[in-house]
């Protein structure tokens, strides 16, 4: 079996700030690689691609691969589809580790949609997004459907409005968007290796594949007017008012690849 793997962090345990997840003094590397570990160790007898996708993709020890032989990992940015870098529909299923609750959930910890600071809502075809959402539907462009979540309470509260069979572990009680109530670790630890085992025995037919109708409208609300103002010139862009831009294809990976390139775009913003 071949799996895919894009990890995120604010939606591990032992994490309730940016300060935990940004390199330096307090950034909480360990508790990350307790957790993955976790699911690696499972995962021993499977073909393994790890895209490290939080912030510059320099989050996971490359020890890692001398440790599980059976992985490569994807570092670095900034890189074309960022988070799901490498996937193809050579992949059986996907696990989206360490994610999050989207931007503007209530009592979630870290809650954004892929920029925190530039991103204050996203609509596809007037659903509310959050990343799993829009990362899961790229996946089934290649129908690769989303097999695991390991990830804060409040984002697996969103999840059931739009899956039945996904496996998820709740990491921690998301209490505010910089609390949360962790369980003990050997609990979680088990927790993640149980469900692992979950999701190898099922079928690649049991889970479910989301996706966005033809044609796709997306309606991005920017932080501010200026990050409005920055995207405005891309092309298939509309602007709609002060904060939101417009973006309809019937290619949902032309509406991926254009959230990528605003993302991108507005990271400027801080320097202006």
């Amino acid at each position: 079996m071949k799996i895919y793997i894009s990890f995120d962090f604010e939606g591990l345990a032992g994490v309730n700030h940016w300060n935990d997840v940004s390199k330096g003094r307090d950034y909480k590397q360990n508790y990350a690689m307790i957790q993955l570990r976790a699911m690696l160790e499972e995962l021993k007898e499977h073909e393994v691609v790890i895209s490290d996708s939080h912030a510059m993709g320099d989050n996971i020890l490359w020890s890692v691969t001398d440790e599980f032989p059976n992985v490569e990992l994807i570092s670095g940015g900034i890189r074309k589809y960022y988070m799901m870098a490498g996937l193809d529909s050579t992949f059986d299923r996907m696990i989206f580790f360490g994610y999050h609750a989207g931007v503007g959930t209530r009592y979630a910890t870290m809650d954004h949609t892929y920029s925190s600071s530039s991103i204050h809502n996203v609509w596809i075809n007037g659903v509310r997004v959050n990343e799993t959402l829009i990362n899961a539907a790229y996946g089934s462009l290649y129908n690769v459907p989303l097999a695991m979540v390991v990830g804060d309470d409040k984002l697996g509260e969103e999840l059931k409005e739009h899956y039945n069979k996904l496996v998820y572990v709740s990491t921690k009680e998301s209490l505010g968007r910089f609390s949360a109530k962790f369980k003990p670790m050997k609990k979680l630890i088990e927790e993640i290796k149980d469900a692992t085992r979950k999701m190898l025995s099922m079928k690649k037919e049991d889970f479910e594949l989301f996706k966005f109708e033809s044609p796709v409208e997306m309606i991005v609300e920017f932080s501010d007017t200026l990050r409005a103002d920055m995207v405005e010139s891309m092309p298939l862009v509309e602007r709609i008012d002060g904060r939101k831009v417009k973006l309809v294809s019937e290619d949902y990976s032309t509406i991926f690849e254009g959230l990528l390139a605003m993302t991108y775009i507005t990271m400027a913003a801080k320097y202006i």
